[in-house]
C-alpha cells in the first residue's frame, strides 16, 4: 500500500509539501501541484481525508444560503463560488433556502458544531442570530449580493443606489419623464437602495416622485408582467418602466406586447442584472451589469481568508456595474398636440 513518504519520493518534494499540496493546495506553486498530484495518481496513494480534517480542525466545507436557486443571477454566483472553492481544496455545501429562517439557522448551526467551516449568506438575514457564537469579534460568514447592515462580517456589494441612479439618468437623457419603476420586495436592501437611486436621479431633474409609478415585484417574470399590463392600464402611464432585476423586465416586455404597443416605440423598458437571457430578449434589454462570478469567487476568497486567520478585519468589498444600452430603450415618444 502507497504512502505519502512514497508521493514525496517520486515527485522530488519533502512530505510536508505533499501534505500542504493536499490540503492548501492554493499555498503551492502550479508546477509543484502538478508534479505532487501526478505522483499521487501514480503511486496510487489515497490520503485518509478523514486523518486529515481532524489533524488540522477544519472540514474544508463551506455552506451557501441561496435564497433561490431558481434566480439566473444567482445560479452565475454560485458558479464563481464553485470554481474558486475547487482551486482552493474545498467543498460547498449548497442550501435553497426560499428564504426559510429556521433552514438558514439549521444549516449555521452545522457551522456552529464544527461540521462546516464557515458559511456564506446571500440574502439580509443573520442566520446565527440565535446560536452563541463564541468566535471574538468577526462571524463566521460572509454577507454577498443582498448585504445586511451593521454585522461583524466580510461583505461583498454592489453599489446599487448609484447603479439604480445611473439608469433612471440613462432614461431621462432619452427624454423620458414619466419613468415607472417596478421594484422588488420590500424587505430587500438591494429595494430600498435601488429605489433610493430612482428617486436621486429624479430629485436632480426637477421631478416629482409620483408614487403611483411605483410599482411592487418579487424579481419574477410574472411579477414584472403583471406590473406593467397594469402600469399601462393607469390613465396617465409611463413611457418607461425600469425593473429592478431582468427577469422582471423581459415579464414587463411581453405585458407590453400583450398590451398592444411596441418596445422601445411607444415605451421602453430597462432592467438590472445583465443576465444571460438580457441580451437575447426581443427587443435585446438595457440593463445593469454586475459581475455575478465575481461576487461568488470574492466571497469564497474572503471566507477562506477568514477561516484560516488571514482576517482580522471585516472588509466591504464594492464591485463596479456597467451601464449595458440594447434596444429596449429609445427617445420618449413624441406628445401628441
Amino acid at each position: 500500500m502507497s504512502n505519502i513518504r512514497d508521493v514525496a519520493q517520486l515527485a522530488g518534494v519533502s512530505v510536508a509539501t505533499v501534505s500542504r499540496t493536499l490540503q492548501q493546495p492554493d499555498l503551492v506553486s502550479l508546477k509543484t501541484r502538478t508534479k505532487v498530484l501526478t505522483a499521487v495518481k501514480q503511486v496510487g496513494y489515497k490520503p485518509n481525508l478523514m486523518a486529515v480534517k481532524f489533524r488540522s480542525g477544519k472540514t474544508r466545507n463551506l455552506v451557501v444560503l441561496v435564497p433561490t436557486i431558481a434566480n439566473v443571477f444567482f445560479a452565475r454566483v454560485i458558479s464563481g463560488m464553485q470554481q474558486a472553492a475547487h482551486e482552493k481544496g474545498y467543498s460547498l455545501l449548497l442550501c435553497n433556502t426560499l428564504a426559510d429562517v429556521e433552514m438558514e439557522q439549521s444549516y449555521a448551526r452545522m457551522v456552529h458544531t464544527s461540521q462546516a467551516d464557515g458559511l456564506i449568506q446571500l440574502r439580509a438575514h443573520n442566520p446565527f442570530a440565535q446560536l452563541e457564537m463564541n468566535t471574538g469579534s468577526l462571524l463566521p460568514m460572509v454577507n454577498a449580493c443582498e448585504v445586511l447592515d451593521r454585522i461583524a462580517c466580510p461583505t461583498v456589494l454592489l453599489d446599487n443606489r448609484a447603479a439604480a441612479h445611473a439608469m433612471t439618468e440613462h432614461l431621462l437623457e432619452l427624454g423620458h419623464r414619466r419613468i415607472a419603476m417596478i421594484k422588488g420586495p420590500a424587505r430587500s436592501p438591494l429595494t430600498r437602495d435601488r429605489v433610493a437611486g430612482y428617486c436621486d436621479a429624479l430629485n436632480a431633474a426637477g421631478i416629482s416622485f409620483d408614487e403611483g409609478l411605483l410599482y411592487p415585484g418579487d424579481f419574477t417574470l410574472q411579477s414584472g408582467h403583471k406590473a406593467a399590463t397594469e402600469l399601462l392600464a393607469l390613465p396617465n402611464p409611463p413611457t418607461a418602466i425600469f425593473c429592478e432585476n431582468d427577469e422582471m423586465a423581459i415579464g414587463a416586455i411581453q405585458g407590453v406586447k400583450q398590451s398592444g404597443l411596441q418596445v422601445p416605440d411607444n415605451i421602453s423598458v430597462a432592467g438590472f442584472d445583465d443576465i444571460s437571457f438580457a441580451a437575447f430578449a426581443d427587443p435585446p434589454l438595457t440593463t445593469i451589469a454586475q459581475p455575478a462570478e465575481e461576487f461568488g469567487s470574492i466571497a469564497v476568497t474572503l471566507l477562506i481568508d477568514l477561516i484560516e486567520g488571514r482576517l482580522g478585519k471585516a472588509p466591504k468589498v464594492i464591485l463596479p456595474f456597467d451601464l449595458i444600452q440594447r434596444t429596449s430603450t429609445g427617445p420618449a415618444p413624441a406628445v401628441s398636440s
